[in-house]
């Protein structure tokens, strides 16, 4: 090496050397800074962010049930002002863990920023550092941690007044004040952006900011306001993606606002785009714009066309579930319900990602089968609706109300069918019967032998399917019967490898390990099956006689079965006159009733309710013959007195209301085991009344004082839904919206120094009552010669099954109530009241009432031991 070219390399190696310095504000040293964070750090930083943000988007699921968001990111349930500003993520997590791309991304702004950095003076030289600090906002940002995240931008704010990512960082800086919920904040700043006369921003930034302060709006709930500055996004924006999906937003707040005509020609703009756009947007504006046709009186067959079309499209086969479900929802609405079935059904065998779509197949089926009274159909797709909604949200608490009202339906419906199947059976004239089971066993049979011969025919190592996939069974002989032995193809299947691996044996003890019995194989395919086919012909399962041999014959078990039966009917008939006013389902049911042949106590009621289901609907015939009938037949009855002279029993004593009267005065008396037991008794005897629902409430409101909580919420939920059309049912519905979560919600607290009602209790297993009234009496007599029979008075509360207190009343304070104890337990020379050495606990009366409330005795001791 020459001694010029050592020079170079000399003074470029100085150069390199001065200019890595970041303290001073040299031309060379600017740019090797520059140069050096952003070709190779910041450009490394930005490939890790997009390719973060695209994996974030491609994960997102769009709900297009509601309006969707302006940008495509999944914020976790786990995000809280307390720690938005962390940055221990747990693996897994969406856009969060360790070496996720955004967090790849924030180490290299980091990285940058630590290395190139020329902070001189509190002025920033390095060109690039803007770059660096608003890769590191959006890395936070996207991280879901928000804090830092606006913390990064406001760095270039006051840092970088020249930069030329200066309005970028403003707008990112809104955005992230509206993930942390200051809308109102970021509007007001968005539009000092974007109205400013001396803003000079580029076209996209434009976008942005404008779409930024349309997502402002909508948190807002101003969905009218938020249409101007969408539209300035839509002019701006250079993303053809972002072009759709703001159309789509537009068109989603005109349909929200009623404004049906601008959302068809908002929709068709979409439509017109076709392929420049997600194919997600284009298909979604045809089944909305075909959902809303009807508010324009549009073509009905032109809308089934389209659908027909869209369906048909190979392209749009990732869309079959929506379109299929709008499909369905066409016919639903045009009253084509069987078609509207078949539809919501083929949206459901679609492999759909959206759960939400999967909940409405269900919920709209379980509808059209409850609307046809078909409740036990209904039932199960209410079932299944539930299995795809959150349960916290109202939805499904509305949804579970309604299906918990269809469980009594359904267990009944399956009585009464089940019973009414055998009861018929067993009442067959023998000949009759014989020829029932006869064609029953062959059609079984025949079935059987069917399936023999088609598993001969199907290769056994693919299970009749050249992949190797087990066939579907649904809606052949047996479908929907899980267990082996209903399965004809599977017996058949069974008995002919059996067959071919022991060979056509008798069935006895010890068969396989038998050394007498020589046992000849049959290897032939062809001998096999006309052994497997005679082995059908001569089973003694097809014989009609072993299926009337299982019917009942002893009378006490046939009358037990109609005893059965017909309580089931009158149960539905009471139900569905009650619960859902379907009166002719009501009717039908308690009129098969009275032709059973029911129990006495079921007649003289069911007769009152088809009068009154009759009068209720307006058919004076039948209201009157009922009523007449009763009159006749019953004349001693009385029904048939207050038929007769309604005002007659307004005062009497054995009507059912005097009879609440007196079982409320009970409760009054904290008589509650008494109570609940007459408020079964006389539920029962009274059966099909409208004062039902008055003992019911009672009922759950004493179940809550003397066994707890839980017991009072139970009480309560099933008069609400038993019972929903009354005023006690609403009046119930009510207590556990609104007195329920409070109650739930109480706990013991320390009062305050000015609180001054208190009790002193003492407290007595149920068992020992006698020694509880003895120590209230002891105790009146020492107050009385204290001379605080005025101050203090006592009472005798049922707490619970096994406890029971004497509570003395009026104390001021929780010291002031253990000085009585304790002078109640040492009487002085000139008192003569017996000592009082029982075991006793003070109590603030707010406690009192969590205690009554939560029956926890335990919990509130250590509660008073820790004060």
């Amino acid at each position: 090496m020459n001694t010029s070219a050592k020079a170079i390399i000399a003074l470029l190696s100085i150069l390199a050397i001065a200019s890595c310095s970041r303290k001073k504000d040299k031309f060379l040293n600017r740019n090797f800074h520059a140069m050096g964070s952003y070709y190779n750090i910041i450009y490394n930083g930005n490939l890790a962010l997009e390719e973060g943000k695209l994996e974030l988007q491609q994960d997102y699921k769009d709900h297009y049930w509601d309006i969707l968001p302006i940008e495509r990111m999944k914020i976790s349930e786990n995000i809280s002002m307390g720690n938005l500003g962390d940055n221990n993520t747990k693996e897994g997590e969406e856009g969060e863990g360790e070496g996720s791309k955004f967090q790849r991304a924030e180490e290299k702004a980091a990285k940058a920023i630590q290395k190139h950095n020329m902070l001189i003076d509190g002025q920033e030289h390095n060109p690039q550092m803007d770059e660096a600090f608003i890769l590191l906002g959006k890395s936070r940002y996207y991280d879901q941690r928000f804090i830092p995240a606006l913390e990064a931008f406001n760095y270039v704010l006051r840092k970088h007044n020249n930069s030329n990512k200066l309005f970028s960082a403003m707008v990112w800086r809104e955005k992230t004040n509206m993930r942390l919920g200051y809308n109102e904040l970021a509007l007001k700043n968005l539009k000092t952006l974007l109205y400013h006369e001396d803003a000079e921003l580029e076209k996209q930034d434009y976008a942005d900011a404008a779409a930024a302060m349309a997502q402002a709006y909508l948190n807002l709930e101003q969905q009218d306001s938020a249409i101007f500055p969408l539209d300035t996004a839509i002019a701006y924006t250079k993303s053809k993606d972002e072009l759709g999906r703001y159309l789509f937003i537009k068109a989603q707040i005109q349909e929200r606002l009623g404004r049906i005509d601008s959302a068809h020609k908002t929709f068709d703009k979409i439509i017109a785009l076709n392929r420049k756009i997600p194919r997600t947007y284009l298909i979604n504006a045809h089944l909305e714009k075909i959902k809303t046709i009807d508010s324009l009186n549009g073509n009905k067959q032109a809308q089934l066309t389209l659908l027909t079309e869209l369906a048909d499209n190979r392209e749009n086969r990732p869309f079959l579930d929506r379109i299929y479900y709008q499909t369905a929802n066409f016919y639903h609405r045009n009253d084509s319900i069987n078609q509207a079935i078949v539809f919501y059904n083929k949206s459901l065998r679609e492999e759909s990602i959206d759960t939400f779509l999967v909940s409405r197949d269900y919920l709209n089926l379980g509808n059209i089968y409850f609307d046809d009274a078909q409740y036990k159909t209904a039932g199960a797709y209410y079932d299944s609706t539930l299995t795809y909604l959150f349960q916290n949200s109202r939805e499904y608490r509305a949804i579970k109300k309604k299906r918990e009202n269809l469980d009594d339906v359904i267990l009944y419906e399956t009585i009464a069918v089940k019973n009414d199947s055998i009861l018929q059976l067993v009442n067959m004239p023998a000949a009759e019967k014989e020829a029932y089971f006869k064609n029953y066993a062959d059609s079984l049979k025949s079935a059987a032998i069917t399936a023999a011969k088609n598993s001969f025919k199907q290769p056994q190592n693919t299970n009749g399917n050249f992949f190797g996939k087990q066939q579907s069974i649904a809606g052949g002989p047996n479908a929907g019967n899980n267990y082996y032995f209903y399965n004809t193809m599977q017996v058949a299947n069974g008995i002919r490898t059996f067959n071919k691996t022991w060979g056509n044996i008798a069935l006895e003890d010890n068969w396989r390990f038998n050394p007498k019995k020589e046992r000849k194989k049959n290897n032939s395919e062809d001998l096999s099956e006309k052994a497997l086919i005679a082995q059908i012909e001569n089973d003694p399962q097809y014989n009609p006689q072993n299926f009337i041999d299982q019917l009942p014959k002893e009378q006490s078990l046939i009358d037990s079965l109609s005893t059965e039966r017909n309580f089931a009917y009158y149960q539905l008939g009471i139900i569905y006159k009650e619960k859902f006013k379907e009166y002719g389902l009501a009717s039908d049911k308690l009129e098969k009733l009275l032709k059973n042949s029911p129990e006495e106590r079921l007649i003289l009621p069911s007769k009152y309710n088809l009068y009154k289901i009759y009068e209720a609907t307006g058919n004076t015939t039948k209201a009157n013959y009922w009523k007449q009938n009763i009159i006749d037949n019953h004349p001693e009855t009385r029904y048939a007195k207050i038929l007769k002279n309604p005002k007659a029993f307004e005062g009497d004593k054995d009507s059912p209301e005097a009879i609440y009267t007196m079982v409320y005065r009970k409760f009054e008396a904290q008589q509650y085991q008494a109570v609940l037991d007459d408020c079964s008794m006389y539920i029962d005897r009274f059966t099909g009344t409208d004062i039902i629902p008055k003992f019911e409430l009672l009922k759950a409101i004493c179940s809550g004082r003397f066994l707890g909580l839980e017991s009072f919420k139970k009480g309560l939920n099933y008069v609400a839904l038993n019972y929903p059309q009354s005023e006690e049912g609403k009046h119930a519905e009510h207590l556990v919206k609104t007195l329920i979560p409070e109650l739930e919600k109480q706990t013991y607290i320390i009062p305050q120094k000015d609180y001054n009602n208190y009790k002193l209790i003492y407290d007595f297993d149920k068992n020992k009552q006698e020694e509880a009234i003895t120590l209230q009496e002891d105790i009146n007599t020492a107050l009385k010669e204290l001379g605080y029979a005025s101050s203090f008075k006592t009472s005798i509360d049922n707490f619970s099954p096994t406890k029971v207190f004497v509570v003395i009343h009026g104390l001021q304070s929780s010291l002031g109530a253990q000085g009585l104890a304790e002078q109640l337990s040492e009487p002085n020379k000139k008192q003569q009241w017996k000592a009082i050495k029982q075991p006793s606990f003070p109590i603030a009366a707010n406690n009192y009432k969590t205690l009554l409330t939560k029956k926890n005795l335990n919990d509130y001791l250590e509660f008073l031991n820790k004060l």
